[in-house]
């Protein structure tokens, strides 16, 4: 059974800095392209970010481009998202998806909040 299992998320204000993470099980991680996506108030989910299966190939979305960086330990099993410079618009449930783009199986998500 595929888990993933996103944590990470709180409140920051904006300017700053969160790093999540997303622990993924019951799929062979390392050989899998991985997604970053988030579901933004009054807006349907949308991607965010994709890192290719060994990590030496990623994408971004141009609202998140040179704010976010998307990497991967294939050791660990372990997704990760680095967000600086957030604004308010960043506003969120971001979830991890397993494969390219947002249509596979996804995590429960982590709230991320960015308010002064």
């Amino acid at each position: 059974e595929v888990q993933l299992v996103e944590s990470g998320g709180g409140l920051v204000q904006p300017g700053g800095s969160l790093r999540l993470s997303c622990t993924a099980s019951g799929f062979s991680f390392s050989t899998t392209f991985m997604t970053w996506a988030r579901q933004v108030p009054g807006k349907e989910l949308e991607w965010v970010a994709v890192i290719s299966s060994g990590g030496t190939s990623t994408d971004y979305a141009s609202f998140v481009k040179d704010r976010f960086t998307i990497s991967r330990d294939n050791d660990k099993n372990t997704l990760y998202l680095q967000m600086n410079s957030l604004e308010p618009a960043d506003t969120g449930v971001y979830r991890c998806a397993k494969g390219f783009g947002i249509g596979g199986p996804k995590g429960q998500g982590t709230q991320v909040t960015v308010s002064s």
